[in-house]
């Protein structure tokens, strides 16, 4: 086999293919490693914008295979290893070359097109510089071709939605020379290293090794072998009174990632942890020889792991005050904030700032993260924001004071009290970041109240409670139908409520509180600790006035617990993050589907009016034609802009899959809600499923309500349901219930292995509703569901059943189906249900 590494350029160009072989899974990548992809994309760009020196990013390798060569054809290579990074790339290309096209750069359009994406003197699958697995081939090409189902709801899709948001996100914020260098970038500036079997070998046994092999050396591991190896003298004394208590204490995991902060905070922040022993190599390789200085190194990380221990673990730290904001910040999770902790500590042992000074600046740091997520500020740049941080502080002023003038910079966007107060009146909060960050928003502003019995937290089992339920009975509606606005429903004033924060508590009675009546709630709510909970129990009722009242009030509280930014003035001339948010929704939408003004709307915390108009100046919009009204039909006042060719919008619609009735309104199964928008956009929105982790047993009192309310509700299904319930349980499975606004039913099979747990199950069945919610957002992250082609063999075996009709742009979200389906169908359920089990019993064997 030969290497060489060449960029992206140089691997396609020419007249060749590659085909990725029918025995490599199909194409698999997720938002997390496009986006991880689109960073380092983003830094290379920024940097030859800037003039500075880009050395090209390794992607990895790719190994290939010579394929059949036909006469005047191509030459073919078949792809071994390295499918996901190639076809990725690919669909990058196509996304550019459509964003070119978009900005008026033909001659753009035709380079991308042609030096990549084809070859252009060939005809038919020849016609592909990449031929995909052929499951993924229709995609494919439809992105290829720019047909006008590009960018369905598969991965493939998914993948070019992706890049489509990423360019029109970048364009708006870059100069006339962005996309440009984009196109540099990645032709150019991606490094990959090209391996090439000879003719005769055998590619299988290839793609079996390269797939089969066993756990690498961590980089950690390989930090350590190389220090250790130039400490022939002292290296086994050091090893035991310094190496090895900082590994045990920290683990392994812990310990790479203590690694990567101190590159991070001496300020090479521009390190990615995969290439953490390269750096640390290249910095430590000038003390070769002076055992001395290498000592000194391995204790100075000895002491940042110290410390590094009081961030993961803020018991350890003595003062009261710093403790209690490193508790915070660890109950807040994640590890964005990490390099600037960090560096405070190193501060703080080094004698140049206090403990104060140090909780000052953190209880900042945590104003920063908090503020950012109730107003739905991006999360665009936040790790590279505090990366940066530990170089760009100011050194001659105290820390607190450095960290909020840092933080205060007008590219950071640190939300004004102003944005504040806005967003908690308007923003679907209960969208907001992770559920655990939601929970202790509210847990914070709950201690506000400094009740003289406060709750305890760590031992009370509390979560979230829409008090104006998700799914409201029609008592709710009436009480919503007195403060409706001028040509606004009942049910659109509803959904513009019933995520934001006045809306929201905490509480141990979800199950209890469900979708009661008011007065009902009230009952409950009132014999609460939390002094939140009696504030609401006192309102007389609940609608649109005690929600934006309670809105203001828990806002006042916020400003006080979380101080804002340096000015704490909302920034002029610049445009709402709201419409920022829209453009990227409807970027993110499949092909084949369509939304409302009031979804819309509802995920950005606007009113359907004024999306309206905001579509109407600016139809120009990638997406803006998908946007209907209630009824699914296209506005009266939507117009293309003067001058353009495109067709009609319910022509272009229908052209993409989505049908029309003969009243001309788009069908409802293809609706894409605003829960389903956020789910595009990354957000956390699906409810937790509570089910015990292993089969035996199941919740008798959940399982009688649940019935009693499909009962209640759907008695023409009831036996239906309940005799596809006991096939199910007859395939090895059992049934678990959910305990939230409403006794939803949740078929589960136990698939873990010892190395591997993992609970799958087909939909989830809610009573009161009346829907059957098929999870393929779920089903996406589980084998060997996380294969298109498996949910949508699902899906077409589901459709087959009269009643259900479930769109494939939705193969990654969770549409639905009646539950009066059961009542005529269950036979037909149970066959489904019966190759699902099947399916997945296989995969469990494969895997061991």
């Amino acid at each position: 086999m030969r290497a060489q590494e060449i960029t992206f350029l140089k691997l396609v160009q020419g007249d060749k293919q590659f085909q990725v072989p029918l025995y490599q899974r199909t194409y698999s990548w997720g938002r997390e490693q496009l986006q991880r992809l689109w960073e380092d994309v983003g830094e290379l760009v920024d940097q030859h914008l800037a003039g500075e020196p880009a050395a090209p990013h390794f992607l990895g390798s790719v190994v290939l295979a010579p394929g059949q060569i036909q006469a005047g054809g191509v030459q073919r290579w078949l792809v071994v290893d390295g499918q996901q990074r190639l076809t990725t790339l690919m669909l990058a290309f196509t996304a550019l070359r459509d964003h070119l096209k978009e900005t008026g750069d033909a001659r753009g359009v035709d380079r991308v097109h042609r030096q990549i994406l084809v070859n252009e003197f060939h005809e038919g699958v020849d016609h592909y510089r990449l031929l995909p697995t052929q499951a993924d081939r229709e995609a494919y090409t439809a992105c290829v071709q720019s047909r006008a189902d590009a960018g369905g709801g598969d991965n493939i899709g998914a993948a070019y939605r992706f890049f489509r948001g990423a360019l029109t996100e970048g364009h708006e914020a870059g100069d006339a020379q962005w996309a440009a260098t984009v196109e540099t970038v990645l032709k150019d500036l991606l490094s990959i290293v090209e391996i090439t079997a000879e003719p005769g070998d055998n590619v299988y046994r290839i793609f079996e090794s390269i797939n089969n092999t066993g756990v690498g050396l961590s980089q950690s591991d390989l930090l350590r072998n190389y220090v250790f190896m130039l400490l022939p003298k002292r290296g086994e004394r050091i090893y035991q009174e310094l190496w090895l208590p900082m590994q045990q204490s920290l683990g392994p995991k812990n310990l790479e990632l203590l690694v990567w902060l101190d590159l991070v905070v001496r300020g090479h922040y521009k390190t990615k942890q995969s290439e953490i022993y390269r750096e640390q190599q290249k910095r430590l390789q000038p003390l070769t020889g002076d055992e001395d200085a290498l000592q000194r190194e391995i204790d100075q990380l000895a002491q940042r792991a110290g410390r590094f221990l009081r961030i993961i673990d803020p018991a350890r730290e003595r003062s009261p005050a710093l403790r209690a904001v490193l508790e915070r910040l660890a109950a807040w999770g994640g590890q964005t904030h990490y390099p600037l902790t960090l560096h405070l500590l190193d501060l703080l042992d080094a004698g140049r700032t206090t403990p104060d000074d140090a909780a000052q600046a953190l209880g900042y740091v945590e104003s920063y993260l908090v503020r950012r997520l109730i107003c739905q500020t991006p999360t665009t740049n936040l790790n590279r924001i505090f990366m940066e941080a530990p170089k760009e502080l100011e050194t001659d002023r105290p820390a607190a004071e450095a960290v909020r003038r840092f933080l205060s910079g007008r590219r950071r966007r640190w939300p004004s009290d102003e944005e504040l107060r806005e967003a908690v009146r308007t923003k679907p909060f209960y969208w907001s970041g992770r559920p655990p960050q939601r929970s202790y928003i509210l847990r914070r502003l709950e201690e506000s109240y400094a009740a003289s019995e406060p709750v305890d937290f760590a031992k009370a089992a509390l979560s979230v409670e829409h008090v104006l339920p998700q799914r409201p009975a029609p008592a709710w509606f009436d009480l919503l139908a007195e403060e409706t606005e001028p040509n606004q429903t009942p049910q659109e004033l509803h959904d513009l409520l019933v995520h934001t924060l006045g809306n929201l508590t905490l509480t141990g009675d979800n199950a209890k509180l469900s979708n009661h009546p008011f007065e009902r709630k009230q009952q409950i709510l009132d014999s609460s600790a939390l002094r939140m909970n009696l504030e609401i129990s006192s309102a007389e009722r609940w609608g649109k006035t005690q929600i934006l009242e309670r809105a203001d009030r828990l806002a006042d509280r916020a400003v006080e617990l979380w101080p804002g930014p340096i000015g704490g003035v909302k920034p002029t001339g610049e445009e709402s993050p709201g419409w920022v948010e829209l453009r990227a929704a409807l970027v993110a939408m499949p092909s084949g589907t369509w939304t409302t003004y009031g979804d819309v709307a509802e995920l950005i915390g606007s009113h359907p009016v004024t999306v309206g108009a905001y579509l109407g100046a600016n139809t120009s919009v990638i997406g803006a034609y998908r946007v209907l009204t209630v009824e699914g039909r296209i506005s009266q006042q939507f117009r293309w802009a003067d001058g353009s060719d495109r067709p009609p919008p319910q022509e272009l619609l229908a052209s993409e899959g989505v049908r029309f009735d003969s009243l001309g309104r788009a069908h409802p199964s293809q609706r894409l809600s605003a829960a389903e928008l956020a789910t595009l956009l990354g957000r956390d929105v699906a409810q937790p499923v509570a089910h015990d982790p292993l089969p035996e047993g199941e919740d008798a009192e959940a399982a009688e309500r649940f019935r009693a309310q499909l009962r209640e509700n759907w008695p023409d299904a009831y036996a239906g349901v309940v005799a596809v319930l006991d096939f199910w349980r007859r395939q090895s499975g059992h049934v678990t219930y959910g305990r939230y606004e409403e006794t939803s039913c949740f078929p589960m099979l136990d698939l873990g292995t010892s190395r591997r747990p993992q609970m799958l199950w087909p939909f989830g069945i809610y009573p009161v509703s009346g829907t059957v919610e098929v999870v393929f957002q779920y089903l996406k992250t589980r084998s060997p569901f996380d294969d298109t082609e498996q949910r949508r063999e699902l899906l077409n075996r589901l459709n087959k059943i009269d009643g259900i009709d479930l769109p494939e742009a939705k193969l990654e979200l969770r549409p639905s189906f009646a539950v009066r389906v059961f009542a005529e169908h269950s036979d037909e359920i149970c066959e489904v249900l019966d190759w699902f089990v099947g399916v997945a019993a296989l995969d469990l064997a494969r895997r061991g």
